[in-house]
């Protein structure tokens, strides 16, 4: 069973960011959950949304995980919430940050051997959103970390998805979003 946990502020798309993962994996006829735990349900608030993956049924509908994928789209939650808590050896971490790798580590020096990714997802859904919303990018970088679907079939789907709610200009700038941080992660 494959299993993600996102670290995030609510506000940020985390929930929306897993259920659409989910969405598009259920397409595939994989086995799927996605949820979320919230402390305090108000914007800002520290909040943590799931997803579990798998060929057979899901039985376990708790929100405890031994990740696979910890995904940090709020880069202030990797210094004050424990990100590495649960983890398996070979976790991976994708986390927006502005530092560079290096700078990271040594201001969280447990990531020191860990397989870590890092992007700005913030910059990338200013830049090509218009605001803040670093689900979508977080998105395109899973999908070039994990390898779980190609960027394009991803992209198809996901963008179907929104198109259902969302005006063209906005499905445009997602698709923007997740093939830059499909390319920017390192």
């Amino acid at each position: 069973m494959l299993e993600i946990r996102w670290h995030s502020r609510a506000g940020q798309g985390a929930v929306t960011g897993a259920k659409g993962l989910a969405d598009v994996i259920a397409g595939t006829g994989k086995q799927v959950q996605a949820f979320a735990f919230y402390g305090s349900a108000k914007r800002g608030a520290a909040m943590t949304a799931y997803n579990r993956v798998d060929d057979n049924p899901i039985l376990n509908h708790e929100k405890f995980m031994s990740p696979d994928y910890v995904l940090v789209i709020d880069p202030g939650l990797t210094f004050i919430t424990d990100i590495c808590a649960n983890e398996k050896k070979d976790t991976k971490y994708i986390i927006t940050t502005h530092l560079t790798k290096e700078e990271l580590i040594a201001k969280k020096p447990e990531l020191a051997d860990k397989e870590v990714y890092i992007l700005d997802c913030i910059k990338i859904s200013r830049e090509t959103i218009g605001k803040s919303v670093p689900n979508a990018p977080m998105l395109g970088a899973l999908m070039k970390v994990s390898g779980m679907l190609e960027l394009e079939y991803f992209l198809e789907k996901f963008i179907k998805l929104l198109g259902k709610k969302l005006p063209q200009k906005i499905i445009d700038a997602n698709r923007e979003a997740i093939t830059r941080a499909y390319n920017e992660v390192r």
